[in-house]
């Protein structure tokens, strides 16, 4: 998809609205943000209630049953859907053109005016609990469960977006209610759209649609910057199961902080397909892993970068020992240019095919403008990535991977074998 400029303005109730114009199909894509939502904002003994609230939103309204809201988008071929993660809260909405009106209406009105029907409540509740009890049979989600609580233990990204099965037993139609009045409000709006719909178009059919919105008394829900003591330790986890997983994480850096862009490319690097450092040396050469990656989450607050492997359980200690030394080997030994350009390559070249669609790019922007980061990150990662040196991604490796949290599951001699 050829590059369009991207509009940004906000309309007089607070919203911000972000427009591409793309003329070439008969679509419009839609991401509507919540500035300030997502488990982040979540009180411990509230953990699930945002994703409940995504899960329920489509549920039902003032004016229609579920069945009537997915009846209106289906009828049309159309996509309507809410999400959340640990910083953001997403309507997402696809269209042909000529219905884009009636879906962004009955986008307006899911958000605007939820009803919560206590059935769909209770069956919510009972899913959610079967999918936190599946997770504790995978080796991989337990290991990263007990990682990120060590990692996390008195900030909500401790916690699993599901929520426990204590925490999710306990809501209520009422906590809903309160998360949707406190959060649901126009200047905590980003209305990103992408597609064959013009700048005019678009403020016209959200100040039509969500015009009569106004900001409520209250002040917009804000939280204080985060203070974080990471303390390195060993986590295990007898489970039985034919593998065992070795997983180690690292305190890393926000999205805001300057680091953000090598940890990036760090990652890519170590972890990212069939030609990463780890792959290619922990499986391909000295075949320990059935499956070796790492991954490092954009985070409002400080992030952790992960590096883990499945592997078999007697091969437990040569797996620790391995990620352990890849980790240490970024900033004992400086990556050659070719290295270094490779991993820029592969980073760059994802980036630019995870904008190739209309939702793909509504969702970038819409995503960047909710974090505070503004539409112009987009360019600015871009460059930073592209100015990174040998020694500045030796640099921030010294300052980042000297000492992680250890999280194992596996068998019990597995385990032994490391203790």
């Amino acid at each position: 998809m050829s590059a369009s400029p991207i509009h940004r303005l906000t309309l007089e109730n607070g919203i911000t609205l972000l427009v591409v114009e793309n003329t070439a199909v008969e679509l419009v894509a839609g991401r509507i943000f919540l500035k300030n939502a997502g488990t982040r904002w979540e009180k411990p003994e509230k953990a699930g209630l945002f994703r409940l609230l995504a899960v329920l939103l489509t549920k039902g309204t003032e004016k229609l049953s579920s069945l009537e809201i997915a009846d209106r988008v289906e009828s049309t071929g159309a996509g309507l859907s809410a999400d959340t993660g640990t910083d953001y809260f997403v309507v997402s909405l696809k269209t042909v053109t000529k219905d884009f009106l009636d879906i962004l209406r009955l986008a307006a009105e899911i958000i605007r005016f939820p009803s919560f029907p206590l059935p769909e409540i209770e069956l919510e509740k009972n899913l959610t609990r079967q999918s936190i009890r599946s997770q504790l049979e995978q080796p991989f989600n337990v290991a990263f469960n007990q990682l990120r609580a060590a990692m996390y233990p008195d900030h909500p990204y401790g916690m699993s977006l599901l929520g426990t099965e204590a925490t999710v037993s306990q809501l209520q139609r009422d906590d809903l209610l309160a998360y949707h009045s406190r959060f649901f409000r126009p200047d905590n709006l980003v209305i990103s759209l992408s597609g064959r719909i013009t700048l005019e178009q678009a403020v016209k059919a959200v100040t039509e649609i969500f015009g009569s919105w106004s900001i409520p008394d209250l002040p917009l829900s804000s939280l204080p910057p985060a203070a974080f003591d990471f303390q390195p330790t060993c986590l295990t986890t007898v489970q039985a199961s034919q593998q065992a997983i070795v997983m180690l994480g690292y305190p890393g850096s926000s999205v805001q902080e300057d680091d953000y862009a090598v940890l990036k490319l760090l990652s890519t690097y170590l972890g990212n397909g069939l030609s990463s450092r780890l792959f290619v040396e922990l499986r391909e050469k000295r075949g320990l892993a059935y499956d070796v990656s790492a991954f490092y989450p954009t985070r409002l607050d400080s992030s952790q970068f992960v590096i883990y492997m499945g592997t078999a359980p007697q091969n437990t200690a040569m797996a620790l020992s391995g990620l352990r030394q890849e980790a240490e080997r970024l900033y004992k030994v400086t990556l050659s240019e070719e290295e270094l350009q490779s991993a820029k390559n592969k980073l760059l070249g994802q980036y630019a095919l995870g904008k190739q669609t209309n939702g793909e790019i509504a969702q970038l922007y819409g995503w960047y403008e909710s974090l505070g980061l503004g539409i112009e990150f987009d360019r600015t990662f871009l460059n930073s990535i592209n100015q990174i040196t040998p020694e500045q991604a030796r640099s921030v490796a010294s300052k980042y991977f000297q000492n992680p949290y250890i999280s194992l599951v596996g068998p019990e001699n597995a385990i032994n074998e490391i203790l």
